[in-house]
């Protein structure tokens, strides 16, 4: 049964309380109820190259169960227990996806981003404590390997790093060719490195141990970390099976061909899709390593669909707006619906995709500390375009204001923090260092998101922004999503975010950044204009504009903002410093875990107490580029 409205959702819930509902308790036996009942169904499929008749390499179920659990006795075998972590640091491959399940059924297992630095993965190893890694052996075109040598010398816990090999996709000549070409990876740590495949081909196709006998931790999720230290989400077995039965109860069968070309490292892929497959016995698709950001993997989109006879395709604003920028050139019948997620829909996107593809998108809402999903609009009923849709059954959402006694709730339609309790909420525990849950929950129940939204009046829940977010004008509040909306109504413009960039006066002015459709133009001054236009309120007309050749985005495709950020605290800093005369420049400018944004100067033989003049004006802090620390 999917859900067309909220008494839909509503029947659901009211059949039973979660706890009572029949379901596998661990991650073992939820695979291992679907490897039973569909051993011979694909079960997970992997394109290296995105070529539509290129090589890719199907799972069954029977198979990928075999698989897991040899990965999950390797794993015993390193002295990894319930309560030990073995992180991964893997672009999208099939290992990654047995290396996480096999990972959650021996231990703890920690998906990192592997586009982050080497500090920062260290960072995170440490915090998790990670005791085995799964990385890539060197290969040519990407630098994960080196990466990973200087991460595990700052993780001295690591005793042991596994290698995933990437040439076994390959077919001659060009895995010939890998070998003679393949990157030297040298490092100075002190952990074993051993092939991951051949580890795993020494194991047991049984469990050699005892399943975990009910609900614990099984997977650690960062959060950001783009620029500076990530927290660490902490998520039970509990929260991602109720993740995986969402997708079973409403959406998908052992008949369903899921497109999924998001990172194995992000809940969106993992528990929302994953989880859900693992529930139902759907089969997803996994097309190249970097999935949305893998060569050709938009121009050949449409085609692989129709490789794969899609049913479901999960996507990003991003993406979707990367895809209007091509022709449908392939038959896409199969495909019933798309489902977006990762930031806000624009209206105008959501236009333009579903006039182009003639398929319906489906938006929702979920955040990694919620361990994911929290609503959607109804697959098979009234979609309020750019709403997040209703709860899910065994999901309460509250919109919470400050009160003269604290925080209360707020009316229909009024905006505040949207805080979600259900199964997924790890309640007081949200986070792995303690200090981090202080103030995180309402009536040690309900997460606080930090997110900004309503409900309207036939329950349906709408973002309007982060609270970090807000532009704040002398006072004034903005939502730059109403600048965002009137930008990307332009033609021309792609992608566009906006922030409060410094100001003396106001704290905060508004400004804009934009990346432009290909092969379009449109000046900056246009795009003013065209704000002046479409955004109702005066105050939130941005003061500048800057088209950028691409916008800063995370890998699940979301604009970035504290690049912006930076980019902007440089542009206003310095202009106000040569406009004062003083030759001091900002050179640099980083995240500071307690201070936030600090713009990193070079003197030029500028005195400090004028340049603190000029710069006390303004909220962020500042220092000279070599010192402690001690300015602004």
């Amino acid at each position: 049964m999917s859900f067309a409205s909220m008494a839909d959702r509503n029947a659901i819930e009211d059949e039973m309380s979660w706890e009572d509902r029949d379901l596998p308790k661990t991650i073992f036996g939820l695979l291992d109820r679907t490897a039973t009942a569909f051993p011979d169904r694909p079960a997970v499929s992997y394109q290296l190259t995105s070529g539509p008749a290129d090589k890719a390499e199907t799972l069954s179920w029977a198979l990928l169960r075999e698989q897991v659990v040899q990965a999950a006795n390797l794993f015993r075998s390193l002295g990894i227990g319930e309560n030990d972590v073995v992180a991964y640091v893997l672009p999208n491959c099939t290992e990654t996806i047995v290396t996480l399940l096999g990972g959650m059924i021996a231990g703890i297992a920690n998906p990192i981003n592997p586009l982050l630095e080497p500090e920062q993965i260290g960072a995170i190893l440490r915090e998790t404590d990670a005791k085995v890694v799964v990385t890539l052996r060197a290969f040519p075109k990407t630098d994960l390997a080196q990466k990973m040598a200087e991460a595990v010398r700052h993780a001295p816990h690591v005793h042991t790093v596994l290698e995933v090999d990437l040439n076994r996709y390959l077919t001659p000549p060009k895995s010939w060719i890998v070998p003679l070409i393949r990157p030297k990876a040298t490092s100075d740590h002190k952990a074993s490195v051993k092939s991951f495949h051949k580890e795993i081909a020494r194991q047991n196709r049984k469990l050699d141990f005892a399943d975990s006998q009910g609900d614990r931790v099984g997977a650690y999720f960062h959060t950001g970390g783009t620029t500076g230290m990530p927290k660490v989400a902490q998520h039970q077995y509990s929260g991602m099976i109720y993740n995986g039965w969402l997708g079973h109860r409403l959406l998908f069968s052992e008949q369903d061909n899921i497109m999924c070309p998001l990172p194995l490292f992000h809940v969106f892929a993992c528990h929302v899709i994953l989880m859900a497959s693992l529930a139902s016995g759907a089969h997803v698709v996994f097309p190249t390593p970097q999935g949305y950001r893998g060569e050709g993997v938009f121009d050949n989109f449409w085609k692989l669909i129709e490789r794969w006879q899609i049913s479901f395709i999960i996507t990003v604003p991003t993406a979707l707006s990367a895809l209007m920028q091509r022709p449908v050139d392939a038959d896409i019948s199969s495909v019933k619906t798309a489902f977006s997620g990762s930031a806000p829909l624009p209206l105008e996107l959501f236009r333009r995709f579903e006039e182009a593809s003639g398929v319906t998108i489906v938006e929702g809402y979920g955040l990694t500390e919620a361990t994911c999903l929290v609503s959607c609009n109804p697959p098979e009923g009234a979609k309020k375009v750019g709403s997040v849709g209703i709860p899910f059954p065994h999901t309460e959402v509250r919109i919470l204001k400050s009160g003269p006694d604290g925080l209360m709730q707020c009316d229909v339609d009024e905006v505040g923090e949207i805080c979600i309790a259900n199964p997924g909420v790890f309640a007081g525990s949200t986070y792995t260092e303690e200090v981090k849950n202080k103030d995180l929950f309402y009536h040690d129940r309900f997460l606080r998101s930090g997110d900004l939204g309503r409900i309207d009046a036939d329950g349906y829940l709408w973002i309007t922004g982060r609270a970090k977010d807000l532009i704040i004008r002398g006072g004034h509040n903005i939502d730059p999503a109403e600048i965002e909306e009137a930008l990307l109504s332009h033609p021309a413009v792609a992608f566009a975010g906006a922030i409060g960039q410094p100001d003396a006066r106001a704290g905060e002015l508004p400004c804009a950044f934009v990346e432009l459709v290909g092969g379009t133009e449109v000046t900056e001054e246009e795009l003013i204009a065209h704000c002046k236009t479409h955004v109702h309120e005066r105050a939130a007309w941005p003061k500048h504009m800057t088209i950028l050749p691409e916008l800063p985005k995370t890998a699940v495709g979301k604009v970035f903002k504290p690049d912006l950020r930076k980019m902007a605290i440089t542009r206003v800093y310095n202009a106000a410093l040569e406009e004062a005369g003083i030759k001091a420049r900002v050179v640099a400018v980083i995240d500071d875990k307690k201070r936030g944004l600090v713009a990193k100067l070079e003197a030029n033989g500028a005195d400090e107490v004028a340049v603190g003049d000029v710069l006390g004006n303004f909220t962020r802090p500042w220092d000279w580029a070599e010192s402690d620390g001690s300015a602004g």
